[in-house]
């Protein structure tokens, strides 16, 4: 086989692997965490065996639909953060963005990081309560990451800017997760109330020399 072929071979399949996962996205879109297989295989208009050959499992599924929101979620971050607004501006539209994509998307969010309720060992849904550790943890590693390279935190500054990271991150998941379960307030008055929290020890902070500027 030539490389040609091998390349077109790639991007077939990688288009229909990308077609796959929007039809995976109106079923969460609609079923949220009680998504499942047969769901998904039956709007792709393809059997539940042919999902497997591509995902491999259930797991393997949810993982790509994972890293796909993950990503743009990352993506929405960092560009507030690059936003030309003055620091405590960029904390909050950081904030913001993030209730504003689980706001936008409840269903999507559920299903990434709350298990399906009384979903059985068969394909009733899918069990993600397992997997919504590591993406909260890979948000906190790009988080601390960001502010490592913006901020001069002084001696040990690598371990504290992951501690911050993972810190803001844990804050943003459980005041989210209880904001829209709930909706006590605006999303305003959250993001101001949770940036106040926060800005004390982030205004004291000089940007790193070189770097980009937080």
């Amino acid at each position: 086989m030539d490389t040609t072929q091998r390349t077109d071979q790639q991007r077939s399949a990688d288009r229909r692997r990308r077609e796959l996962l929007e039809a995976a996205d109106r079923v969460v879109l609609r079923d949220g965490p009680q998504a499942s297989m047969n769901a998904i295989a039956a709007e792709a208009g393809i059997t539940k065996p042919i999902l497997y050959r591509h995902f491999g499992d259930k797991g393997g599924l949810y993982a790509a639909l994972a890293m796909r929101h993950t990503d743009a979620l990352l993506a929405s971050l960092r560009a507030a953060l690059d936003a030309p607004a003055e620091r405590r501006e960029r904390v909050e539209a950081t904030l913001d963005t993030y209730l504003a994509a689980i706001e936008a998307r409840p269903q999507v969010y559920r299903f990434l990081m709350h298990p399906s309720e009384g979903s059985q060992v068969g394909d009733q849904g899918f069990d993600v309560g397992k997997h919504s550790a590591p993406l909260l943890r890979r948000m906190g590693e790009e988080l601390g990451q960001v502010i490592e390279e913006r901020l001069d935190l002084g001696p040990g500054s690598q371990l504290l800017a992951r501690v911050w990271g993972h810190g803001i991150v844990g804050m943003m998941y459980a005041a989210g997760d209880w904001w829209l379960g709930e909706r006590p307030c605006s999303r305003a008055e959250l993001v101001r109330n949770m940036a106040d929290l926060l800005w004390g020890r982030l205004a004291a902070a000089g940007d790193k020399v070189g770097g980009p500027g937080f």
